[in-house]
């Protein structure tokens, strides 16, 4: 099961209903955060989560309204006397951003571990999932991200008996592990069936809509895409920017086949985004004009 919170839905500036750009992902006892805007922490806190299992932070890009929140969410972690390493992830640059943010934030009592990207696309496996992220349009090199859990295949005792198998390996092989006894190779194919559907969410801001985003998203169960516009007019504003309207994210929900769209990162102008959502619904019926705090629990198919 992934638990999924859109903490800010804000771009450029924050407002009083409305923080910064930031989404919090939980798995198997370990979360990760893409973008960390301004009200980050004060989101999570009204959401009654915790900073201490935060053992990764994506960025997007270095636009101020995506890691304005980050040398406070450090100090609070330094605080709790955290020890473990933190690793951050985002575009070529990130040590130098990081390093010159930390200017208030110099001292702390556990590592941060640097991951640039600067190719294209890039997969890191890590606690249990797969998190790839992917070029997109914007005017500063900015990522998108997909988190994938795998699901193997149903144990099936009857095989694992048949194949003389003993009970203790059973729980290893299922795993995924090969184990060696008695002189035979023992590899979980010979326990598991097919592959199961897994789970998958995809996250973009900040773009103009791209191939990489309908690639990539693809059968997301989840897609979180920027809607900075929602007003009809204001499309050749998102272009001129760099940034998508409401129904363009639409149209890349529909395309990329995903389960569920939920829109963020919208214009500070815009006070009421479920205005705009008929429009919206009519290419692609299951959007939702995200609010701060918006929660989900993914769970398996079967």
């Amino acid at each position: 099961m992934l638990d999924v919170c859109l903490l800010g839905t804000g771009g450029m500036m924050p407002l009083p209903y409305r923080w910064l750009t930031s989404l919090m992902i939980r798995y198997n006892g370990s979360s990760l955060l893409i973008d960390c805007g301004e009200g980050t922490q004060i989101a999570i806190r009204e959401k009654g989560w915790s900073f201490k299992p935060i053992d990764v932070i994506c960025f997007t890009h270095y636009h101020g309204d995506h890691i304005s929140g980050l040398p406070g969410m450090l100090l609070t972690m330094g605080n709790a006397e955290r020890t473990k390493p933190l690793t951050l992830i985002g575009p070529k640059g990130l040590e130098r951003v990081v390093s010159a943010l930390r200017v208030i934030a110099p001292e702390l009592p556990f590592p941060i571990q640097y991951i640039e990207i600067t190719e294209p696309e890039h997969t890191l496996e890590m606690y249990g999932y797969r998190l790839k992220a992917f070029r997109v349009n914007h005017n500063v090199t900015c990522y998108g991200y997909t988190l994938e859990v795998d699901r193997t295949g149903k144990f099936d005792v009857d095989r694992a008996v048949q194949a003389g198998i003993p009970r203790e390996f059973w729980g290893l092989l299922q795993k995924g592990e090969t184990v060696s006894f008695e002189g035979r190779t023992l590899t979980p194919d010979m326990v598991l069936g097919p592959a199961r559907k897994g789970l998958k969410i995809t996250y973009c801001t900040d773009t103009r809509p791209t191939d990489s985003i309908r690639q990539n998203a693809r059968n997301s169960d989840l897609f979180i895409c920027e809607g900075m516009y929602g007003e009809k007019d204001k499309q050749k504003k998102a272009k001129e920017y760099k940034h998508m309207t409401f129904c363009e994210a639409a149209q890349l929900a529909r395309d990329a086949r995903v389960e569920e769209m939920w829109l963020t990162h919208y214009s500070p102008s815009l006070n009421h985004p479920e205005e705009y959502m008929d429009d919206v619904r009519a290419i692609f019926p299951n959007a939702v004009a995200a609010k701060d705090r918006r929660c989900a629990e993914l769970k398996f198919s079967d």
